[in-house]
């Protein structure tokens, strides 16, 4: 058959039957998608990333769309020690993203370790703290849908056996 000849009728020949691309993913899947390439494209966030040692230094990457259908992209540098103290996201669901280093997430079902290119999916009230117990820096990426608006923070699990508890709010996501 002759390749210049198009075939009439042929699906692939009429571009407007095809589904409109959406504005951004519309499953778990595709927002773990999403956060692998934007991984893959280190030249896109290594340059901005800063280490600081007295507060956890972030950056919002995207915002994307307006409540309630957008989302947003985070960039989160860890020196030694540093960790977020236990907390939900609110209404948002997410995926963290380990992109350097290594991060150690506690759970009620106990610590995980977390090395480059491991992914965390969680739905809104999954209640965790994620450490660097490591001895060098990491970076993490957190796409949040809806865009984060809430962060409450819980007691930690020091608090039950007489700790001291975590402070009620957070200035990072």
């Amino acid at each position: 058959m002759n390749s210049d000849v198009q075939i009439a009728g042929d699906p692939l020949a009429l571009p407007h039957l095809l589904p409109p691309v959406p504005a951004h993913p519309a499953t778990v899947a595709g927002f773990a998608g999403l956060a692998r390439s934007i991984a893959a494209d280190r030249a896109s966030w290594a340059p901005l990333v800063r280490y600081d040692t007295t507060t956890r230094w972030y950056h919002r990457l995207r915002s994307v769309g307006q409540e309630p259908a957008g989302y947003e992209v985070w960039l989160l540098s860890w020196v030694p020690g540093q960790g977020s103290g236990r907390h939900d996201h609110g209404a948002s669901s997410g995926v963290l993203t380990v992109l350097e280093g290594e991060l150690t997430e506690h759970t009620a079902t106990g610590p995980r370790t977390l090395a480059a290119g491991a992914q965390r999916v969680f739905a809104p009230g999954y209640v965790h703290e994620v450490v660097n117990d490591a001895l060098t820096p990491a970076v993490s990426l957190h796409i949040y849908f809806p865009g984060l608006t809430d962060m409450p923070m819980h007691p930690s699990q020091a608090t039950v056996s007489g700790g001291a508890a975590a402070p009620s709010e957070v200035p990072a996501p």
